[in-house]
């Protein structure tokens, strides 16, 4: 590709940060890629990479300060590629024409990209008039054509809809009408899918790659999900502490890493095609630790079976069909269980309708096992979580911890037995107090409970648990803002454990960590159910994940189980229609 043939040319940015400790953190450090006509260039990294502060500095959204720009150039060439303008140097009056007009931005959360107290069609409209001098009719129509394009159901709905009052896929696909609703040259998309589901996620790729098609726009796509990136990149530039270690054409990089990070990053990957005994990650690459990965084999996968279900496998085991012929008794027993929410209320407040977000489910988790529930946002997997924490009140059925029906405890009867049944939630920040220290999070707990007789003991209790999960003791003083994503999620965990449970229901705990990262927990939780002889209900969309860890899985759709399987039986030979598309929508399988 030839310097003409360039639309964006990044050299040697460098973007540094003030810390607290009067350090500079150099977030952006000599960072140089080019992005060509009508190519989509991903660039791939871990949280703190520098990935999304180089791609707002594009846009010249950064705030200068605290952001300083010490070096390098932007090179826009809008035209034929003869004059290019440094974008460092524009003044803000002719940024704010080229934002939307000729560069537009998609956002990772649209929930906060889209202001909550205006109508979806309004907020378009004003985007494309700010840009071109159209009436205010002609704005409409367009951005009903706009909706029309991205496939939004409804277009006149969604128009005159607030945020709140669609999904998390509609929200995205309003705002890639937006991003689009100038006809930009160049669009960088920061992370557009990750608090996606699967199939609501490929509709968002494959539109993408229509769009492009269709308009001959440039695309910087950013991602931590080399799947992604993968399906819908022609090139790829690696970043790992605000650098780029490797970049060159997707299936070469993926394929054939050269970089130590970029190899890590590959292989920590959760597979649908094997199941590894550990996952590896990216310190066990950077620290040249020798790891080589071991895969389940059948006799051991069986061997397993045996330990939880009993009984021995033989050529006429009704197992693969997800049957089995249980010897030990379940630890958990959920009859008929439906759960209900109002869907509509009279102008006294009173329900006319009714949601039913678990209808009707039944199922067994027996001792030592992962139980794994799948499916999309709305299927009521988090609800039937909830459930069986108590935490959310079933409309109808049974619920059986062991001998005891938990529908019919009141709270102080349900008390006891919150000890033997833990919840940890998909968000470690906001499931933390944000004013109390881990270690005062992980002994409140014990407190309550009035476990180990002294605080002396309950501290010392909560090292040995922070000890466990892989933290160390200086944890247990620090707040949960100065913890990473990872750290906090162990410190959930750890907090979980402190009134030593038998049941833990882990909801979504992986689904906004990177992929080491996830990597590195899902093998503690392995090695905490060995260690610990803990019993998991593991809900997540991530059918991988859910493949690596999971002894069992049910498929929930609307409330209903779809299929409920061993997953090597499921994943391969599933027998409904949507969990073929379910499995159909996951990125890069093609590249394993």
């Amino acid at each position: 590709m030839t310097p003409d043939d360039n639309l964006l040319s990044v050299n040697n940015l460098q973007i540094h940060f003030p810390a607290l400790d009067g350090q500079t953190v150099r977030a952006v450090d000599g960072v140089s890629f080019e992005v060509g006509r009508g190519e989509t260039l991903g660039i791939v990294g871990e949280s703190g990479s520098g990935k999304s502060v180089t791609a707002l500095s594009v846009m010249r959204l950064l705030p200068a300060p605290p952001a300083r720009f010490a070096g390098g150039e932007i090179h826009w060439a809008p035209g034929g590629g003869q004059q290019t303008v440094d974008l460092l140097k524009l003044p803000e009056s002719q940024i704010r024409k080229l934002r939307g007009a000729e560069i537009a931005m998609i956002f990772q959360e649209p929930m906060t990209s889209l202001n909550p107290v205006f109508r979806c069609g309004d907020q378009i409209t004003e985007a494309i008039r700010l840009h071109r001098k159209i009436s205010r009719t002609e704005a409409k129509d367009l951005t009903i054509n706009l909706f029309e394009r991205v496939q939004l159901p409804d277009p006149a709905r969604v128009f005159r809809a607030y945020p709140h009052e669609i999904s998390g896929g509609q929200k995205q696909r309003v705002m890639l009408a937006m991003s689009i609703s100038c006809q930009p040259a160049l669009l960088i998309a920061d992370e557009p899918t990750t608090a996606l589901d699967v199939t609501v996620q490929k509709s968002i790729l494959e539109l993408l790659a229509a769009l492009r098609a269709e308009t001959g726009m440039s695309m910087l796509f950013i991602s931590h999900d080399l799947g992604v990136v993968s399906e819908v990149a022609d090139r790829v530039a690696v970043m790992f502490r605000g650098k780029i270690v490797e970049t060159g054409p997707v299936a070469d990089v993926f394929k054939n890493p050269q970089h130590p990070y970029t190899r890590g990053l590959v292989a920590c990957r959760p597979s649908l095609t094997r199941r590894l005994h550990r996952l590896p990650t990216v310190a066990d690459f950077l620290e040249n630790r020798g790891f080589e990965a071991r895969a389940v084999s059948e006799n051991e996968a069986n061997e397993r079976k045996s330990l939880i279900y009993g009984g021995r496998q033989t050529a006429d085991s009704p197992w693969e069909s997800g049957q089995h012929p249980f010897s030990t008794q379940p630890v958990l027993k959920v009859q008929n269980l439906t759960v209900r929410f109002p869907a509509k209320k009279n102008w006294l407040g009173q329900p006319t309708e009714w949601l039913r977000a678990v209808d009707d489910v039944s199922f067994e988790v027996h001792p030592g096992e992962t139980f794994g529930i799948v499916g999309e946002s709305g299927s009521g997997k988090t609800t039937l979580g909830r459930a069986i924490a108590r935490l959310a009140e079933a409309d109808a059925g049974h619920i059986f911890y062991k001998n005891t029906d938990l529908t019919t405890l009141h709270d102080a009867e349900m008390r006891p037995l919150r000890r033997d049944i833990q919840i940890i939630f998909q968000d470690p920040f906001s499931s933390l107090n944000p004013r109390m220290s881990i270690g005062e999070a992980i002994v409140e707990p014990m407190k309550l409970h009035e476990l180990h007789g002294s605080d002396a003991a309950r501290r010392e209790q909560a090292i040995q648990i922070l000890e466990t999960v892989q933290l160390s003791p200086d944890h247990f003083g620090r707040l949960p803002h100065a913890l990473s994503g990872g750290q906090r999620q162990r410190a959930c965990i750890a907090r979980a454990l402190t009134l030593e449970p038998k049941l833990l229901v882990c909801d979504e705990i992986v689904s906004a960590l990177d992929v080491s990262v996830q990597a590195a927990v899902l093998n503690l939780l392995m090695d905490l159910r060995e260690k610990l002889g803990l019993t998991y209900l593991f809900i997540s969309h991530d059918l991988s994940v859910v493949k690596q860890v999971c002894d069992r899985v049910m498929v929930l759709h609307r409330g209903k189980i779809e299929e409920l399987g061993f997953p090597d039986a499921l994943f391969s030979s599933p027998q409904t229609e949507y969990v073929r598309q379910l499995i159909a929508a996951v990125p890069g399988q093609g590249e394993r």
